[in-house]
């Protein structure tokens, strides 16, 4: 036998191995535990669920470091044992959204029902945790079982504030990072994988005026009437952004997601805030779209009417685009495909994550792939995700690290 013959037959017996040691059992069991913590986000309460990830992670012989991105707010980094080869990122977010109106179940309360785990958090994105983990738990014991040594770490990061600015990845990102030969977001793609996402970013719009007696409103300057010229303007944008979609994640978006102003019925307001959501193309630059709602607003003439306008960005996610060609995107969807995926094509997400820092900043190969559905699921009453799903992801996620990071392997 060869050398490459027999370096394709480790990679083989790791594989089979990693494979069998995947129990649907300890997947719902992981899932349901990290549902049945309260938490939202905002405020920000991940600690309890951060606690149990830790103890999942530790009670499955993981290595585990902690790192504070704000007061009680941790990320975890996880890693199995491995070389000091290039690793393989997973990398996930602790928060979930909150729980709202409308559920029919309990949101914490992890019910299996209809072979899926009912709570807020199932799909976006605990189900897709609870994968990584014990995929990782699984080739790190498939090693040993082999006799092998990982040519490179499987590592998982899994941050605080994703949902809303952002803290744990810039956290991440503040360091120096080791070396990834590529990267997986664990987040809901209903099993497809996504090689290109938007980016997100907030736009904070305050129109000062002039306070008066309503009774006379002549002597004011309402700045309720010159966010409402800004806010038409915005809506006017996101019609023109629709002529020019990007091939895998449709266009560039605008939507005014809170409007506050005013203290009183009778008292002309003296200002007006405008809080909205503008979706990025993958490479466009946050800070050159708050230099263009100025402009835009300036032409507005609101100065006309001794209006003065103030624009913040107070949080901005990067999107990515990974060319499709790549071998690490060529790997990690023939390891779906392989796990009995859904055999949809490389495709695009709407939505924004985390990865795109890791893309941007680390220039690393990035994907999305995770159980369950962004758009059917995520952020709704009743939220669930697919057994069978988390079981598909947990494979794929095994088989690519057992393909990437075979010993003498890992490069691609």
């Amino acid at each position: 036998m060869t050398t490459e013959s027999a370096e394709r037959q480790q990679v083989s017996q790791l594989e089979a191995r990693a494979l069998e040691l995947i129990e649907e059992a300890d997947l719902v069991g992981l899932t349901q535990t990290l549902v049945r913590i309260p938490g939202e986000n905002p405020p920000g309460e991940e600690a309890a669920r951060v606690e149990a990830l830790v103890s999942a992670c530790r009670g499955r012989d993981l290595s585990v470091v902690r790192t504070t991105a704000a007061q009680d707010r941790d990320n975890v980094s996880a890693t199995t044992l491995g070389g000091d080869g290039p690793r393989l990122l997973l990398l996930g977010h602790t928060d979930v959204v909150p729980v709202g109106d409308g559920w029919t179940v309990e949101p914490f309360g992890g019910l299996v029902r209809d072979g899926r785990i009912f709570g807020r958090g199932s799909t976006d994105m605990l189900g897709g945790l609870a994968a990584s983990v014990v995929a990782m738990h699984a080739v790190q014991r498939a090693a040993g079982d082999v006799g092998e040594q990982l040519s490179g770490r499987i590592e998982l990061v899994a941050t605080v504030d994703e949902e809303e600015g952002g803290i744990g990845i810039r956290r991440f990102m503040a360091d120096d990072p080791p070396t990834y030969l590529g990267c997986i977001t664990a987040e809901p793609t209903d099993l497809q994988t996504i090689v290109a996402a938007r980016g997100d970013c907030y736009l904070d719009i305050t129109v000062h005026g002039v306070a008066a007696h309503a009774g006379r409103p002549s002597d004011g300057r309402n700045a309720i009437y010159g966010a409402a010229r800004v806010i038409e303007s915005l809506r006017g944008w996101n019609d023109e952004l629709a002529a020019s979609p990007h091939p895998l994640v449709g266009p560039a978006t605008w939507s005014v997601g809170i409007v506050t102003g005013g203290q009183g019925t009778a008292i002309v307001p003296a200002t007006c805030r405008v809080q909205a959501d503008r979706r990025l193309l993958p490479g466009e630059d946050p800070e050159a779209v708050r230099r263009a709602v100025i402009a835009r607003i300036d032409s507005l003439d609101l100065g006309r009417d001794d209006l003065r306008v103030e624009v913040a960005l107070p949080m901005s996610m990067p999107g990515f685009e990974t060319p499709a060609d790549a071998g690490f995107v060529q790997e990690v969807d023939r390891a779906l495909a392989d796990s009995g995926g859904p055999g949809l094509p490389l495709g695009g997400w709407t939505a924004a994550c985390d990865g795109g820092y890791v893309s941007r900043d680390f220039g690393v190969p990035t994907v999305v792939l995770g159980p369950g559905s962004v758009n059917d699921q995520a952020h709704r009453p009743d939220e669930s995700v697919s057994i069978a799903e988390l079981v598909t992801a947990a494979r794929t996620y095994a088989r690519t690290a057992a393909r990437l990071l075979a010993p003498r392997g890992g490069r691609v």
